[in-house]
């Protein structure tokens, strides 16, 4: 469902249990980011009026998600701060084509990509801690069908550029990349490490 071709490892359920509200300041980032993407895809294709009409939906889903970590960060006494990102987006980035319309295709895959790994990140995080932080549980198994959506919608959006037996193949072709990055990991616990 998700089109990703690897599970996250328990290595990064380790960077969970030891530095868990640095990875909370990193999801707020992710969500800001994310809303930040959809603005720039809304700006690079205005001509596409249902392209706007489903990132302007995300802009503002993800800002919501955005202002509900930076709550549960309030709450946990943990000050909202700039913290270095992770190298995994700017890898899936480099992905991108230059040319369109496969910058398109990739710029809306890479991003579909993104939610697919927070999605699973979520609900693995959510199983993780239920026992011992439950609220925290709570509030990450209830993102999960957002950011499926958010997976779907990009998917959906890049048969808009190209036939959808070549989104299907480039899916698979940047999945496999992702796979790649995601097991190479970070030392920075992220939510993407």
């Amino acid at each position: 469902m998700l089109s990703l071709q690897s599970d996250s490892s328990q290595r990064w359920l380790i960077h969970v249990d030891q530095h868990l509200d640095e990875l909370l300041i990193d999801h707020a980032h992710c969500e800001r980011k994310a809303a930040s993407t959809a603005m720039n895809l809304m700006n690079a294709y205005t001509e596409n009026r249902e392209l706007c009409r489903q990132m302007k939906r995300i802009v503002e889903e993800e800002l919501e998600h955005f202002e509900m970590v930076l709550a549960i960060l309030d709450r946990r006494g943990v000050p909202f701060r700039r913290i270095p990102s992770g190298p995994y987006g700017k890898k899936l980035t480099q992905l991108i084509e230059p040319e369109e319309p496969q910058r398109a295709v990739d710029r809306l895959l890479v991003a579909s990509l993104i939610e697919a790994r927070s999605c699973e990140r979520f609900r693995l995080l959510a199983q993780h801690v239920e026992v011992r932080e439950p609220e925290l549980s709570e509030f990450y198994a209830g993102l999960f069908e957002s950011e499926a959506r958010h997976h779907t919608t990009y998917v959906q959006l890049a048969e808009d550029f190209q036939p959808r037996d070549l989104v299907k193949n480039r899916l698979h072709q940047l999945s496999e990349k992702e796979s790649q990055i995601i097991s190479e990991g970070s030392t920075l616990p992220r939510m993407h490490s």
